[in-house]
């Protein structure tokens, strides 16, 4: 085990957040973690864990912050179709061991993103439509729980912290492996039209109408950006405001066009990537940026999508604001994501019709799109996309009343100490 206080060993993706900690554990292996955690225990640290940080929202300061990056075993049963994950693994890894076997994860829109952190706060893919969560998928997990002890979770054992750790994010453990479904998927069609600022309204508008007619098999987002004018990108993208549509259809090539037919009837994109893609090119559906960068983050869920809730956002965050707000997007939800898994979980934002996510760089207010959609918002948010509003009453929007109580109920019993307070954690009240 090795202890660093160097800020290469602790600087996450999100560089708006900078750890200053008491001690950090570089973990090699779970007994590492299980040490980690019970020193921590012995000197009444509050303990943070960090494997990629494109979740990071609370500095870990006087923490013992524990980096999971390095652990990075990855195994593929391609009998049984499962992959089990190390705590350090990103997506990218996951999808290009699975791929051989043709076979592929319920990975995220970027697949530089840790596999684990993602999953134990839902998990919305390009396909969550015709799939549902990535936590709905996962058959076991390994924790070292707050008492030091490692723990296997799994329907059979301890079924009440299994449930809690799909969907309840932090404030368990660390959780160092799980093992998750692999789907028999290759490619889907897919990809982005981009459409200028001129035809923003048009753009937002038809999607409202043509998401409502959709199947499951199709998981579509919508995003206003506004990029910066960096090199590498497209020029009718460079520095320009665009809405951007991203589409995964699980049909058909022909079948998938006459769908996308009313999209691309708006007006004519200004870049078109859709096509066939193969999944181990999903990165190029929404185009996440790949390298760090200081970003905060505000979410809401709307129970329906009107032309009042687009010309709320087009008002608050179109192309006639100068606004330091790099995306402001919409994920549809339904479909399989609104379903219970065969084992339930603690996942909430089922009931939502969509998924609102505010991108600023600090000194920015994504909170103020977030506002300005209330009037057709449940009231709730997706732990994943809560952003850095910590206080208790807020980060409990983020589950359905009774799954948070039960959770509550939960990190009492298994943190009554309270040493994992920090970030996206279950209030215990």
């Amino acid at each position: 085990m090795n202890n660093h206080r160097h800020d290469a060993e602790i600087t996450g993706f999100n560089l708006a957040v900078r750890h200053r900690p008491a001690v950090a554990v570089t973990a090699e292996s779970i007994d590492d973690v299980a040490e980690a955690v019970r020193h921590a225990a012995a000197h009444h640290l509050p303990v943070a864990v960090q494997a990629t940080g494109h979740g990071a929202v609370q500095p870990a300061d006087g923490a013992m912050l524990i980096l999971t990056s390095r652990l990075t075993e990855l195994t593929i049963d391609p009998q049984a179709r499962t992959a089990t994950i190390g705590a350090g693994c990103t997506w990218a890894q996951v999808v290009q061991a699975a791929a051989p076997y043709g076979l592929a994860p319920l990975c995220g829109s970027a697949s530089g993103v840790g596999a684990v952190g993602f999953t134990l706060g839902g998990g919305i893919g390009p396909v969550a439509r015709t799939f549902g969560f990535a936590a709905d998928h996962v058959r076991r997990i390994t924790v070292v729980t707050p008492d030091g002890q490692v723990r296997t979770a799994d329907p059979g054992r301890e079924p009440d912290l299994f449930w809690a750790l799909r969907g309840g994010k932090g404030g368990f453990g660390v959780v160092t492996s799980m093992t998750v479904d692999l789907l028999p998927l290759t490619e889907v069609y897919g990809g982005g039209l981009f459409f200028a600022a001129q035809d923003a309204a048009a753009a937002l508008h038809a999607y409202r109408s043509w998401a409502e007619t959709l199947p499951e098999s199709v998981t579509t987002s919508v995003a206003m950006l506004r990029l910066p004018p960096l090199p590498g990108l497209p020029p009718p993208l460079a520095g320009k405001f665009t809405v951007h549509l991203r589409v995964a259809c699980l049909l058909g090539p022909a079948e998938s066009e006459r769908l996308l037919a009313p999209m691309r009837a708006v007006a004519e994109p200004v870049v078109d990537t859709i096509g066939r893609l193969p999944y181990t090119q999903l990165d190029a559906i929404h185009s996440d940026p790949v390298d760090p960068m200081p970003v905060v983050e505000r979410g809401g869920l709307l129970r329906e999508l009107t032309g009042e809730t687009v010309e709320a956002l087009l008002a608050v965050a179109g192309p006639g604001r100068d606004l330091p707000l790099p995306v402001v997007e919409l994920r549809q939800l339904g479909g399989a994501l609104a379903r219970e898994p065969k084992e339930p979980n603690a996942v909430g934002g089922r009931e939502a019709a969509y998924a609102l996510l505010a991108i600023g760089l600090p000194g920015s207010d994504p909170a103020a799109v977030v506002s300005a959609v209330s009037p057709w918002a449940t009231g709730g948010t997706m732990i994943n996309f809560h952003g850095a509003a910590l206080e208790p009453e807020l980060l409990g929007r983020a589950w359905p009343e009774g799954t948070r109580r039960r959770l509550a109920a939960l990190r009492r019993t298994y943190d009554p100490n309270n040493l994992f307070r920090l970030g996206h954690v279950p209030p215990r009240t």
